[in-house]
């Protein structure tokens, strides 16, 4: 292993001009954050949470199940971070009041903010919201089935039925959903996995025949280099940056991609070392900042250096792979100055990153939503792995590719079926349990929905949480597509903009269900690293509410809808049969059907890969020519303002703040980034004085379909040329380009007009 540091750029140099930003991630900050909250009148049932037997709320990343609440699959301790906190604190609020939607009416509830819904506290009974009516009010669980099932059966023809999901649910509920639609005969299954990683599972299972990542945690501690693209893992996923800090720490290197430096990605105290604590610890031993949307040119970039020191591992790729030659013609064939006029990163910048990859013997190669969230995301996948292909980086332990997924069981909903792209082994044993082919109709994906219910052409949706509304681009398109549709029903713990704004024509039911702590049965979830984990029961602290289980209720439905076909759906109320159905069913579930009896949490078989042998027709991965992105952005007179108009065209990065958890907003300021509010746009200081602003300048932000007035500009350490701004708040400007291939809005690249 090369521990030179000789070729390493300087990393731990944060140039952001804006005295604001702290100067690590971490630290002591969020043991602060713990004790305070331990402390509040809440921090018994906290830690109460944080102890139980049941896989983190948060990331995919997560920990906990059956090796305890701290714990990870490798049995490492510690391993909770602050977005833990945070979920669990907004999980065990008390219940909204029966008075509470007496008092107010939908027009101000239509007022809150992302935060301001969060906190309205729990769904404690079943509301719905009539026609015509202004006002939600508790209904019965009578009238919930009966309008329920005419929605799903009354004339209905199974195209206008649809599902909406987000990763907050369990494998057994998203196990029954799809069964229970598929059943109807609907392939609507939507999932907020279409508007994040579907480019990932769509070009991995390309190339690689599989959707998922390659790599275990076990293998990943095994690798001396990890290149980590798109993605601010401090934010978003802190429990990986123990990882990074123990890589470093063995002698690894890790090079950063991502068009803005992110504190945390250069250093990153974290409280599971005292050492790291105390003093941080360095990550990004090169950190490269492309234009937004240039990855592939960047990766191409990286290719044609290898290929010029004789670096390319030609005896793997005759071996083990599918048209390389094509690939390795194109780079040959693409110019240098091409390349960087492309990315916009020097060619000795990508020089130093190849000689890194090739003096490390095992290299990871990790992305997130800035690689997927892109018009050519599925080109960005491809040109990974070819990366990661011509180096042998993939079939052996310590290296590989892998998606860094969001939501804690995202990746599970997609292993259960809820995807408009189903695996060939699971149609045949839907098929066989169903005693007839599924239906040939396309499904829906998240953003086909919005636009077939634009067009009237959906009738019912049922979301098993999520917030199908506010996820989207072109917030006032979705709630008009939304309106369109005849009855929503809404599965949720807490409130969010969705079920405010998201509304139905004639009936919005909100159905209040236990959390993945109080559920009255065992359930499982799936990790980004392919590790099922066993949640325990448990129970609410909310004695008066009138909850049900995602499991029960969908149980109910189907039975009212199908009675005994295909299967006895009330006696699925068990979640021990609905297992023992998806061992039956989900390729490489097998163990699931038993782990009532062992309470043994498993890798799933055949995704991780120790050898370079591949799940495809040839048993080869496929390699794939990635054309390069024609980047351009639009002139100020195209967005329809004045000729003499004061102001400048950048491309937009829509993202997270420090404190929010996909559409859940916990703090409206983000202390990394010196971001005081919600309404503001970090642009590089090159830009603002260009466009004759300054720091803090109030001014306007116009997309294609809107504009937000009154935001503040803040200095950040971001590429020239592009900006920040919060998600979902500005997705109400934007009509965003789609990534064809998989339906996945490029939120990462949004052209916006910055004036006066």
């Amino acid at each position: 292993m090369n521990k030179d540091n000789s070729n390493s750029q300087p990393a731990s140099i944060f140039n952001n001009p804006n005295e604001d930003t702290p100067d690590m991630g971490g630290g002591l900050p969020v043991i602060g954050y713990w004790a305070q909250h331990t402390l509040s009148p809440e921090g018994a049932k906290l830690w109460k949470t944080l102890l139980h037997k049941s896989a983190c709320l948060s990331c995919a990343w997560g920990t906990g199940g059956q090796k305890g609440g701290f714990t990870n699959e490798s049995g490492e301790k510690l391993q909770r971070c602050m977005k833990s906190v945070e979920s669990i604190s907004a999980e065990i609020q008390p219940g909204i009041t029966r008075q509470f939607f007496q008092q107010q009416n939908i027009q101000q509830l239509k007022q809150l903010t992302s935060r301001e819904a969060d906190r309205l506290g729990r769904w404690s009974f079943p509301v719905i919201l009539r026609s015509g009516k202004s006002n939600y009010e508790r209904i019965s669980w009578n009238e919930i089935y009966s309008i329920c099932k005419k929605a799903f059966t009354s004339n209905k023809t199974p195209e206008r039925i649809a599902s909406y999901s987000s990763g907050r649910s369990s494998n057994e509920a998203a196990f029954l959903l799809q069964l229970m639609m598929r059943t109807l005969g609907s392939n609507n299954l939507a999932d907020c996995s279409d508007l994040c990683h579907a480019p990932s599972s769509f070009g991995l299972k390309q190339t690689l025949g599989t959707g998922t990542s390659v790599v275990s945690l076990e293998s990943l501690k095994k690798a001396d280099c990890i290149v980590l693209a798109g993605s601010n893992a401090a934010y978003n996923h802190p429990r990986l940056m123990n990882e990074l800090i123990q890589l470093r720490d063995r002698g690894g290197k890790v090079i950063v991609i991502n068009p803005m430096k992110e504190v945390g990605l250069i250093k990153f105290a974290s409280p599971a070392f005292l050492n790291s604590l105390l003093t941080g610890s360095d990550i990004a031993s090169i950190y490269l900042q492309p234009i937004p949307g240039s990855d592939v040119a960047l990766f191409m970039g990286i290719q044609k250096a290898l290929l010029e020191k004789g670096k390319i591992n030609k005896d793997y790729l005759k071996a083990y792979t599918e048209d390389w030659q094509e690939v390795i013609n194109q780079v040959e064939n693409t110019a240098w100055e091409t390349i960087t006029a492309t990315c916009g990163v020097s060619q000795i910048e990508i020089e130093t990153a190849a000689n890194i990859i090739v003096n490390s013997e095992k290299t990871v190669f990790a992305w997130a939503m800035g690689i997927t969230q892109q018009k050519n995301g599925v080109d960005n996948i491809y040109s990974i792995v070819n990366t990661a292909l011509m180096t042998g980086n993939i079939g052996k332990e310590g290296a590989g590719v892998m998606p860094v997924r969001g939501h804690s069981n995202v990746q599970g909903f997609g292993s259960m079926g809820v995807t408009v792209r189903l695996k060939k082994e699971i149609q045949q044993a839907l098929e066989k349990l169903l005693n007839r082919p599924l239906s040939k109709v396309k499904g829906y994906d998240t953003h086909a929905l919005i636009e077939a219910a634009d067009e009237g052409k959906v009738e019912t949706l049922i979301c098993v949480g999520g917030n199908l509304y506010a996820a989207n681009p072109d917030l006032n398109k979705v709630k008009r597509a939304l309106s369109k549709i005849e009855t929503i029903i809404y599965l949720a713990t807490k409130p969010n903009l969705g079920h405010f704004h998201g509304l139905a024509n004639k009936n919005t039911i909100i159905i209040p269900v236990f959390n993945r702590f109080e559920n009255p049965h065992k359930t499982t979830v799936e990790s980004g690293n392919n590790f099922v984990r066993l949640n325990d029961e448990g129970e609410t602290h909310l004695k008066k509410a009138d909850l049900i289980s995602e499991v029960d209720f969908l149980t109910e439905l189907a039975h009212l809808i199908h009675s005994d076909y295909p299967v006895n759906w009330r006696k699925l109320q068990d979640t021990k049969y609905v297992r023992e159905l998806i061992a039956k069913t989900i390729p490489g579930y097998e163990k699931i059907g038993e782990i009532d009896e062992t309470e043994e949490e498993f890798t799933i078989s055949g995704r991780i890969f120790k050898t370079p042998k591949f799940p495809t027709a040839s048993g080869k991965a496929k390699m794939f020519v990635t054309p390069l992105p024609e980047l351009t952005l639009p002139e100020i007179k195209d967005f329809d303002v004045n000729e003499e108009t004061q102001g400048i065209v950048i491309a937009l990065m829509t993202g997270r703040s420090y404190a929010q958890h996909n559409t859940v907003v916990y703090q409206t300021e983000d202390k990394y980034r010196g971001i005081p509010h919600r309404n503001c746009i970090l642009m590089n200081k090159n830009d603002v004085e260009k466009a004759g602003f300054e720091q803090h300048q109030r001014v306007k932000v116009k997309g294609n379909v809107g504009e937000l007035e009154n935001v503040e500009i803040i200095y950040g350490d971001v590429r020239e040329g592009a900006g920040v701004m919060f998600y979902p708040e500005v997705n109400v400007i934007f009509r965003a380009e789609v990534e064809e291939r998989c339906g996945t809005p490029g939120f990462k690249r949004v052209p916006v007009l910055v004036y006066k």
